[in-house]
């Protein structure tokens, strides 16, 4: 079942704002996220080395966030448009199982995930901030966004994160999840004990 999302207006101060409520029910459902990686999981700039390679920085914060979902039985997937070893050690240090990189056409590639998964889109999320992640935003049954994200993103997702991308989105996001779900106090004394 694809789902449309809602179209969140700008204030008079340009500032988007979410229904906090609307968007923790949804958040509730979720048992896959999906994650982008440039301007999410990143801040999104692009650094090149003396060879041409592309280095990217991640936020440990955010990385742990991505452990705690899988710790709780949420499925998490990166889907990226860049190609990237970088991307690929990231994923498996993380533990996310499903990486689609390269990908032109992020639709197709969710929906293989989908597919693979055994899920329909309405118990999926995704995080992304910029025009390619919209076929994948306007499909899923909960999109979010980091604070910095396209004006266009931030208008169709259901939660936008304070933070920026790479900055602890992710992790603010995952947090906002493991609270929806109920599971977030479990894993915060599982860490303390």
């Amino acid at each position: 079942m694809s789902h449309q999302s809602q179209t969140n207006s700008p204030n008079p101060s340009g500032i988007v704002s979410f229904d906090a409520a609307a968007a923790t029910l949804r958040a509730a459902r979720l048992r896959v996220m999906v994650f982008d990686v440039d301007g999410v999981l990143t801040d999104g700039g692009l650094r090149y080395g003396p060879v041409g390679e592309v280095i990217k920085t991640f936020d440990s914060l955010d990385g742990h966030g991505l452990k705690l979902l899988g710790e709780a039985g949420i499925v998490t997937a990166i889907i990226t448009g860049r190609q990237s070893d970088i991307v690929a050690k990231r994923a498996a240090d993380l533990r996310v199982a499903h990486v689609y990189q390269g990908v032109h056409d992020k639709r197709t590639a969710f929906e293989d995930l989908c597919a693979k998964v055994g899920v329909t889109a309405d118990v999926c999320g995704h995080i992304g901030d910029d025009w390619p992640d919209l076929p994948v935003l306007t499909r899923v049954g909960f999109a979010a966004c980091p604070a910095n994200a396209h004006i266009e993103v931030k208008t169709r997702c259901h939660w936008i994160a304070s933070t920026r991308g790479g900055e602890g989105a992710a992790r603010e996001l995952c947090d906002f999840i493991l609270r929806a779900q109920g599971r977030y106090d479990a894993l915060l004394a599982e860490a303390i004990a």
